[in-house]
């Protein structure tokens, strides 16, 4: 069937992706949204931030599990970068297995933790180690779900901030879209060091941007799903990287493992993964706004493309030595940490297409119950 994402939105019932396809769609809305919601929270966050964050100390982890530990790749070093205090990455799935490695009892620490479902059970126990293990321990749960644990159990406590995202944003669907991106801007806008209006500006300007990537790649997009590449490469640096790994995530995920989805840097790519390209796979480059940067992914384009070894290169970024072939936007002087959600609905449409492509029901691509949409099975140990 050649649908598109916004041609006719209730078709993909038939298909099974009416969640998925909806979520992705309604992005940029709920980030005008959030915006909204930001300008009347600020005051409690910042209250509660204080000016732990100029503090050389201050320790601040940003984690979560899966889609939610690539939000904190893709926001802890811009953040890092404007502040006295450190601040680093720790998933989940890490701080739980080796704790004694991220916490340290006199240190003062901020947890900010991402939940879509806020019910996970690495999430509650995330919190619960940090609070057993340091001494001055504070928590900032950002989670779209009013009514999960994370939310539960930091209600009334003086200690933790919970920052709802838009009720929309709690996907139904099996892969996270809409509630990965809205915790990511809310991260980057909550910790920024700009005006508050300047913040909430730029929260409007990605929404604009995303509306317009959206409109423009839909239709081509829906094309490129239905050539039958059997492996996707996604490469990009800086707070990039994070969004290749977030970006091939979503094809194993709506593909059901069926297509394989790697992800690196345009660097990392030559030592030794360029060993997986072949007529079947599609390279996609997520370009950077920085100069230097951009250098660096120009010739591992051009390599590739005069290699003639893969299915098909491209890039998506903005506009500036890019081929004809590719997909751009031209972007104001934004910085890539804040681009990452618009280039990723290009990622989500094309998962989505490709899943559908194959016959597969994109709102659950595991029915079969072996992966869950909030995770099962988990044991959490103690010493």
């Amino acid at each position: 069937m050649d649908l598109t994402l916004l041609s006719d939105r209730s078709s993909w019932q038939q298909l099974g992706g009416t969640d998925t396809a909806t979520e992705i769609a309604q992005q940029p809305q709920l980030w005008e949204t959030l915006a909204s919601n930001l300008a009347d929270d600020c005051t409690r966050v910042q209250a509660f931030l204080g000016e732990r964050l100029n503090d050389p100390r201050q320790r601040v982890l940003f984690t979560g599990a899966g889609s939610s530990g690539f939000i904190a790749e893709m926001v802890a070093d811009t953040i890092n970068a404007q502040w006295p205090a450190e601040v680093r990455v720790v998933h989940t799935t890490s701080l739980l297995t080796h704790p004694a490695l991220y916490l340290q009892r006199d240190r003062p620490t901020l947890l900010v933790s991402f939940g879509r479902s806020g019910s996970s059970p690495e999430s509650v126990a995330a919190v619960e180690r940090v609070r057993a293990d340091v001494d001055d321990a504070r928590f900032l749960d950002i989670t779209c779900n009013a009514d999960g644990e994370l939310a539960r159990r930091g209600a009334g406590r003086d200690d933790t901030c919970t920052l709802l995202m838009p009720p929309a944003s709690c996907d139904r669907a099996f892969a996270m879209t809409s509630s990965l991106t809205c915790m990511l801007l809310s991260a980057l806008a909550v910790f920024d060091r700009a005006p508050w209006d300047e913040r909430l500006a730029r929260l409007q300007q990605v929404a604009a941007l995303a509306r317009t990537g959206i409109g423009q790649w839909d239709a081509a997009v829906a094309a490129l799903a239905r050539e039958p590449f059997s492996r996707v490469i996604y490469l990009g640096s800086g707070p990039h990287e994070a969004l290749a790994r977030e970006a091939a995530l979503k094809v194993l995920e709506l593909t059901a493992g069926r297509v394989l989805a790697i992800a690196n840097t345009p660097l990392g790519f030559r030592h030794g993964p360029k060993s997986t390209l072949n007529s079947q796979t599609l390279v996609i480059v997520f370009r950077s706004v920085q100069p230097l940067a951009r250098r660096y992914e120009q010739d591992l384009l051009e390599e590739l493309r005069s290699d003639g070894v893969a299915g098909k290169v491209l890039s998506i970024g903005p506009q500036s030595d890019i081929g004809a072939d590719d997909y751009t936007l031209p972007v104001p002087a934004i910085e890539d940490s804040w681009l990452a959600p618009v280039w990723l609905t290009f990622a989500q449409l094309y998962a989505l297409q490709r899943s559908a492509s194959m016959g597969l029901t994109p709102d659950n691509p595991f029915p079969d119950g072996t992966v869950n949409r909030v995770v099962k099975g988990v044991t959490i140990h103690h010493d």
